[in-house]
């Protein structure tokens, strides 16, 4: 279509030199001046994506999803939530099955690479659990992303985990005054508990007893985003 716009135009232009010479005068061929062209009206910038405000989730198989399509996982669900109240953020889902604190330390760099990070959610610590990994080499791991975190003036949101009782009570103290003492070490908002009011409920957990369903998920976002909002509402009024 742009090819075929052109020749109109230059028969005109050919007219137009055609008749100024008549009108003027000047002999046939003689340059003729004309004025300059306007410019180009400016574009509106595209808005880069890259450029909004972001929420990275560092977890496991909890935050990956695992089980469920990406958009009923929980990261998917707070970025619903992100929206509906009004705030244009991402939420990246850097959540990888099967990762202990030390595999989540090993790749925090590359998760806060991403442009624009404001909060990080640090969802590790149930395998380590799972395991029955030292408690204070848990807490090391978790204590040293957070710092990573705050180095690149992110915000946290430590989400808690709990042990299972296999390991005795005392590991399961210990695993669940680990949160406790991070959040307060390091002075970042704390969920007690990601899986609050759906550990343990068959109804609302996967076969294996340990994953959410679609309907636990929802109920964990909800958890989350009771924390997160408040997070979001003053990162965004600071900024």
């Amino acid at each position: 279509m742009r090819v075929a716009c052109r020749i109109p135009i230059v028969v005109l232009l050919g007219l137009f030199g055609c008749s100024r010479d008549a009108a003027t005068g000047s002999p046939p061929g003689a340059p003729v001046t004309s004025a300059p062209a306007a410019p180009a009206a400016p574009h509106a910038p595209k808005p880069d994506p890259s450029s909004k405000p972001k929420v990275v989730v560092l977890g496991d198989s909890l935050s990956a999803g695992l089980g469920l399509a990406q958009v009923d996982a929980y990261p998917a669900l707070l970025e619903g939530k992100l929206h509906a109240a009004g705030f244009d953020w991402d939420v990246v889902n850097a959540g990888v099955s099967g990762d202990t604190s030390a595999a989540g330390l090993q790749r925090v760099d590359y998760a806060l690479d991403e442009p624009n990070v404001r909060i990080l959610i640090l969802e590790l610590g149930a395998n380590d659990g799972l395991r029955g990994l030292p408690v204070e080499e848990m807490k090391k791991n978790l204590g040293a992303i957070i710092e990573r975190a705050q180095t690149k003036h992110v915000a946290v949101l430590l989400a808690g985990m709990e042990a299972p009782p296999n390991f005795g009570p005392e590991y399961t103290v210990s695993f669940r005054q680990a949160y406790r003492d991070l959040a307060k070490e390091h002075k970042v908002t704390l969920l007690p508990f990601l899986l609050d009011k759906v550990a343990g409920d068959a109804a609302l957990n996967q076969a294996d007893g340990i994953h959410p369903n679609v309907e636990g998920a929802r109920i964990v976002a909800d958890n989350v985003w009771a924390v997160l909002k408040p997070m979001v509402t003053t990162v965004r009024a600071a900024s």
